[in-house]
């Protein structure tokens, strides 16, 4: 069992530190015991706490210097990271333009193919049919074949052939 004469204990935590608030009023309690304590004129005190105020803005213009240089690197980094991205997309949008170029242009190349091949067929179709048949005539026949499929997968390229 627990000691009768033991009371309960309350514990507060806290999220954050105490911050600058608490620092700043530390410092300045701090610098009013100095002051009442120190065993200096008040022209020394004076002439030391503007030396340690010099001392103070010296190194708050410092550490000023040193961010803004940090602040510059990382901006410089940044940017040569997106000047880097953006040759890349250029190089990439470049090379997409001549592929489609290509492309097109081979389609251009099959297909004007295609079309010689079929023309050089009906040519030869109606040279035939103009031989065999005595009095038969295609004159006035309609041989267009617009908008026909004539894909021949599997069949040799009439370029090359």
């Amino acid at each position: 069992m627990r000691d009768q004469d033991e009371g309960p204990y309350v514990l507060i935590e806290r999220d954050h530190g105490g911050g600058l608030g608490a620092f700043v009023l530390g410092a300045l309690v701090g610098a009013g015991l100095a002051l009442l304590f120190a065993p200096k004129t008040g022209e020394e005190t004076q002439e030391d706490l503007r030396r340690k105020a010099r001392e103070l803005r010296d190194l708050a213009e410092d550490r000023v210097r040193e961010a803004q240089r940090r602040f510059g690197e990382s901006m410089e980094t940044a940017r040569d990271g997106v000047q880097t991205q953006l040759e890349t997309v250029r190089e990439a949008v470049d090379q997409g333009r001549t592929a489609a170029r290509d492309a097109r242009e081979e389609i251009e190349r099959r297909l004007a193919a295609s079309k010689a091949a079929y023309r050089a067929g009906v040519d030869a179709g109606r040279e035939t049919s103009d031989g065999e048949g005595a009095g038969t005539t295609t004159e006035g026949a309609d041989t267009t074949t617009e908008g026909a499929d004539t894909t021949t997968e599997g069949a040799p390229d009439p370029v090359e052939a």
